[in-house]
């Protein structure tokens, strides 16, 4: 089954990323960006970089091939981030983003590819193999360079690039005070995640005969 999972979210994620870049280079260059400007526009979205990421770790635990080339995927305070991160995706797309537009053809194939089908496939497999109980409560703090670098990114860029990836970071239109609550907000989100995350990590360890006080992760 870990297996399987693997190589499923390693297809399936691949195949969204891939599909998602051919579909929306063209489509934000038909809206005037430059081809540079669309591949820094796509790679703008916290829910494609934590795709890759995902694909990152599926590919580094498949085979010894992908291992040598993202050994530090493999461990398992990244797999563990990632599966916090890809949650977050899941959770802040359905509850706020998913009515805000109606995807058609391939995009709305690629909105259900990553948003709905590898966080469901990533985490199922974390869950199943890829918790051991070697987490620590300090990882959180590594976790959460993540999604505040993200953050920085993304409101830095803004008035550059005069558009942020996402409605509620938009501070020209909502201000500073609404977009504010919205980052402390999907903040908590994440820290209460990644505190979930955890104590199921451990949870998980102390069923499996693996005390939380372990130090070294193996690769699955």
């Amino acid at each position: 089954m870990s297996r399987l999972l693997q190589m499923a979210g390693l297809v399936i994620g691949l195949i969204g990323v891939v599909l998602q870049f051919a579909i929306t280079i063209p489509a934000s260059m038909a809206a005037g960006r430059s081809l540079l400007g669309s591949i820094v526009f796509y790679f703008s979205f916290f829910t494609v970089l934590t795709n890759i990421a995902a694909v990152m770790v599926h590919a580094a635990l498949v085979s010894p091939a992908g291992y040598a080339w993202f050994p530090a995927f493999a461990g398992q305070r990244m797999r563990a981030g990632v599966a916090v991160a890809i949650t977050l995706v899941f959770i802040v797309y359905t509850t706020v983003l998913a009515g805000l537009w109606q995807p058609q053809g391939l995009f709305l194939l690629c909105d259900i590819l990553l948003h709905y089908i590898t966080p469901f496939i990533f985490v199922v497999w974390w869950l199943i193999t890829g918790a051991d109980g070697s987490t620590r409560w300090r990882d959180i703090s590594w976790w959460m360079i993540y999604p505040i670098a993200y953050l920085a990114y993304a409101l830095i860029r803004a008035p550059f690039a005069g558009e942020v990836p996402y409605p509620f970071l938009d501070v020209a239109k909502n201000g500073a005070a609404n977009v504010a609550v919205s980052a402390l907000a999907i903040t908590a989100l994440f820290v209460a995640l990644s505190v979930l995350a955890v104590l199921v990590d451990h949870g998980i360890g102390r069923l499996r005969g693996k005390p939380a006080t372990r130090i070294a992760s193996r690769r699955r």
